[in-house]
């Protein structure tokens, strides 16, 4: 089952990851000014994390309603993605991924694990 994670940054804000059940990042959020905002942000992709998939990386995708995943090739040429709130803020994204079936199994992992994943405070 996977959790997740969040904890305080260099520059004293707050950041959270939710990670599978073997402990590998599954997405990553911004960084959020206070715990109160970061929290919301958890809250945020548990509701929304059931969304489609937006694929733009195909020619002449369709375009989808918010929230979604936008599934992209950044410029190193490896698949992302990053799930949109309903007001299309952005409030996870991945990490790049070498096979585009990797990044799918990554937003099918959000969408199983995000739901009911525990919330833990990582202490410095």
């Amino acid at each position: 089952m996977g959790k997740f994670v969040y904890k305080d940054t260099a520059n004293g804000g707050m950041k959270f990851d939710l990670k599978a059940g073997n402990g590998e990042i599954i997405a990553s959020s911004q960084i959020y000014k206070s715990e109160k905002s970061c929290l919301a942000g958890i809250e945020s992709v548990r509701t929304n994390c059931a969304a489609e998939v937006e694929d733009q990386t195909v020619e002449g995708f369709e375009v989808k309603k918010h929230p979604k995943y936008e599934l992209y090739t950044d410029k190193a040429g490896e698949f992302r993605f990053r799930l949109k709130a309903k007001n299309g803020e952005i409030i996870a994204t991945s990490e790049g991924y070498k096979a585009k079936a990797s990044a799918l199994n990554g937003i099918d992992s959000i969408k199983r694990n995000a739901p009911d994943a525990p919330v833990v405070k990582q202490e410095a």
